[in-house]
């Protein structure tokens, strides 16, 4: 026997009235008029006007006042018209609404990012996927790769641009979208601002702004390699995130960072990017994203695959290309 949760769940989807009832009481109520309404409905028009009293007996009011010459509505039809009106509207935008979701066209993504990400490919993708899906709407948040790890493991976000130098979790796909060697930013000022090229042992007593290693253990280690493999120790002046307050305090003349020259493509007067020789740490950008199993792969019981994340796995496959490796 069912339990009492049951007995209310069951009661609570259970109407002394139909779909159909609604549909045609909205149709009398626009036109005023029992048989152009029949009419308008492809009914008979005794059907109707049973129909609209079974809905004034289950809802125990009068809803409209006939007359031979005219109906109207009463107090108590207007405010049912306007309940009725919005409902029946959104259950009609239903099927496309579904369409669209399943479709890819329609939806809600929730994606991270990385300065780097932003900076060098992820606007142009945007751009496109935009273009393509209007109807998704893209929830944006700068976050360190370990913070997007974490997020996407509990199913915070559906895909991030990251480092992927962390361990990765299981099931965690990638597609590399950017690998290039680091450059150094510095003050327009600093004594090195004419040399086209310096060496990491150049800048052996510049102070540098760098960023938490927990927020990129792989990238850190690679810059400290790069120093010990010019026979230097980096003096860090400053760890702030995100990256982009290191690029300020940079033109605060306060250090110097590192930077893709893929990133140094527009920068203020204040500042300037030299390649460097040598020794050199090197970025590397992917998009991840959790495996869904596909019907057919074998994946029995795994959730179907988000058209959202689908489509947008598509576009950013074909914008990404031709990126800076």
């Amino acid at each position: 026997m069912p339990n009492g949760h049951q007995k209310t769940v069951a009661r609570d989807y259970q109407f002394p009235f139909e779909l159909r009832h609604l549909v045609y009481f909205r149709e009398v109520a626009r036109r005023l008029h029992f048989r152009q309404a029949a009419e308008a409905l492809s009914v008979a028009q005794p059907a109707l006007s049973r129909s609209l009293a079974q809905l004034e007996e289950a809802l125990g009011a009068d809803l409209l006042n006939r007359t031979r010459r005219r109906v109207e509505l009463t107090p108590a039809g207007k405010a049912l018209l306007e309940r009725v009106e919005p409902l029946l509207r959104g259950l009609a935008a239903v099927p496309g609404d579904i369409r669209a979701l399943a479709g890819g066209q329609a939806g809600h993504l929730r994606m991270a990012f990385t300065g780097l990400a932003m900076a060098t490919v992820l606007p142009r993708i945007l751009r496109e996927f935009g273009r393509r899906h209007p109807g998704i709407r893209v929830e944006l948040n700068e976050s360190p790769t370990s913070a997007q790890l974490t997020a996407l493991q509990a199913g915070d976000i559906d895909c991030g641009f990251f480092h992927p130098d962390a361990t990765l979790p299981a099931g965690l796909q990638t597609r590399l979208l950017l690998r290039e060697k680091n450059g150094v930013l510095l003050p327009a000022d600093h004594r090195l601002a004419k040399q086209p090229s310096p060496t990491l042992k150049d800048l052996a007593a510049t102070p540098f702004v760098l960023f938490p290693r927990a927020n990129n253990p792989g990238f850190h280690d690679r810059i400290m390699a790069a120093f010990a493999g010019a026979g230097v120790s980096p003096r860090i002046a400053e760890e702030v995130w995100p990256r982009a307050n290191g690029v300020g305090l940079v033109r605060a003349g306060l250090g110097a960072t590192f930077m893709t020259p893929s990133e140094a493509k527009h920068l203020p007067p204040e500042i300037i990017f030299r390649p460097l020789r040598g020794p050199a740490p090197e970025s590397r950008l992917v998009l991840g994203w959790l495996a869904r199993h596909r019907p057919g792969d074998g994946g029995r019981g795994a959730p179907p695959p988000d058209p959202a994340l689908d489509a947008f796995l598509t576009v950013a496959g074909e914008t990404g290309k031709g990126t800076g490796r």
